[in-house]
């Protein structure tokens, strides 16, 4: 028996990071500056500074793309090297939602795989969890990453592959 794998994206195979989206808490008056490049091996790398000022606290990457049904697969698989910080994965069904689905994962220096089971997703809005069923596998049109331990922090997340299994 063959097990099914959706790319999702994989940094080794597209050098486009174009619609990749880096989001900070100034949308909210907050201080923190994330960015998203290619470093030369052709990884994604989200890195900068998370700032309590002004109420602020948390960075994001976002990648947005066409609906991914994903009623087959029960699992994301992230290729990641972090810097020992917590992250959260957040995935969104329709990207009109104000909720998103997350997952938190912890890193380390060297690159890991990490799986993320989707049934075990739980919608958040506004870093609260939300009182609705954990995602259901149906689809996805968005991923993020996030960062927001309630700390002031430098930040480097390295990103391989985001895979459906």
């Amino acid at each position: 028996m063959t097990t099914q794998l959706y790319t999702i994206f994989d940094f080794n195979a597209v050098n486009d990071i174009n619609d990749w989206k880096v989001i900070d808490d100034v949308v909210m008056g907050g201080k923190s500056c994330g960015t998203v490049h290619l470093n030369n091996e052709g990884k994604v790398i989200f890195e900068g500074h998370v700032s309590l000022d002004n109420n602020g606290g948390f960075s994001t990457l976002k990648y947005r793309f066409n609906d991914i049904v994903t009623k087959p697969y029960s699992k994301i698989i992230l290729n990641i090297k972090g810097d020992g910080k917590k992250y959260q994965f957040r995935l969104k069904k329709n990207v009109s939602d104000d909720h998103s689905y997350v997952s938190y994962f912890n890193t380390s220096e060297d690159w890991g795989v990490i799986e993320l089971l989707l049934a075990d997703m739980y919608p958040t809005f506004r870093g609260r969890k939300l009182n609705i069923p954990n995602y259901d596998g149906n689809s996805i049109q968005e991923v993020a990453f996030l960062i927001g331990n309630k700390k002031a922090e430098d930040f480097k997340l390295e990103i391989g592959s985001i895979v459906l299994k």
